[in-house]
């Protein structure tokens, strides 16, 4: 048969105060836990900051900077270059010096010429970046590179 017992939420009611907590106020609000959240880290916290996390306070490492500092790099390969050359003088919207077809790669979405592949034509390239191997076969080929230099502004 199943025992009988009265609850203690029951039992105590009308008799006391507390409610089995001791006190009256141990059981209320943030007081036995030293405060709501993060109080008391510099205080009577401390110790166990220091024991649980240690790098909680302090700077640590260095701030990158942001993506508006950042610059994408879009390379196009010799081979590529040759291909867009095509391209472009099929389409008619190729620029030549004399013989020699001039190519701005800004204007097309690239900033850094590749040596990847060979190169047959002699061009003139327009360019903000490009490798030693890149130029180097650009300039066999009877062509040649210009790199723009990056201009900054003294505001």
């Amino acid at each position: 048969m199943v025992v009988r017992r009265r609850r203690k939420s029951r039992k105590l009611r009308g008799r006391t105060r507390t409610m089995g907590w001791g006190n009256v106020g141990q059981h209320r609000k943030s007081g036995s836990r030293g405060g709501k959240g993060a109080v008391g880290f510099h205080k009577h916290k401390w110790m166990w900051v220091l024991k649980y996390f240690p790098e909680w306070y302090g700077k640590r490492g260095f701030t990158p900077r942001g993506p508006e500092h950042w610059e994408e790099i879009r390379g196009i390969n010799l081979s590529q270059l040759e291909e867009l050359v095509e391209k472009l003088r099929i389409s008619g919207a190729l620029k030549t010096e004399g013989e020699m077809p001039v190519i701005d790669l800004g204007e097309h979405g690239y900033n850094k010429l590749l040596g990847s592949g060979r190169i047959s034509t002699p061009l003139k390239v327009i360019v903000k970046y490009a490798t030693e191997k890149a130029v180097e076969a650009i300039k066999s080929s009877g062509g040649e590179v210009i790199i723009q230099s990056k201009e900054r502004s003294s505001a």
